[in-house]
């Protein structure tokens, strides 16, 4: 709630890693590398809706879920090559190091 806060995100999916159901991860993962705070939030609100998810799923291009002062080209650009590899290496962290199960999920704090 403060504005010295880090949120981070790691994935842990538990079904096989393909274009098709990584939408949201893949959305996630840019709009933290591409966007700033203001627009970040806003963004992760609409995107983790059950409807988003939905209509991603039927189909729906993720560009039309972008907020209203977002860069949509360079977020359009990161997505469109953000490869899966990334999601893999976060699975493969979660697995060896962090000793998950396949979609467990966890709570991560280093503070002071």
């Amino acid at each position: 709630t403060g504005t010295h806060t880090r949120v981070g995100i790691l994935n842990n999916p538990s079904s096989k890693i393909k274009e098709d159901n990584t939408a949201i991860a893949r959305g996630i993962l840019t709009a933290f590398l591409t966007q700033n705070n203001s627009n970040l939030k806003s963004f992760l609100s609409k995107l983790i809706k059950e409807e988003t998810a939905k209509s991603l799923a039927a189909g729906t291009k993720i560009v039309k879920f972008l907020m209203p002062g977002m860069d949509g080209d360079t977020f359009e650009k990161k997505y469109n090559t953000l490869g899966l590899d990334l999601i893999k290496t976060h699975q493969m962290f979660c697995h060896e190091v962090l000793k998950l199960l396949p979609g467990q999920m966890a709570v991560i704090s280093n503070g002071r």
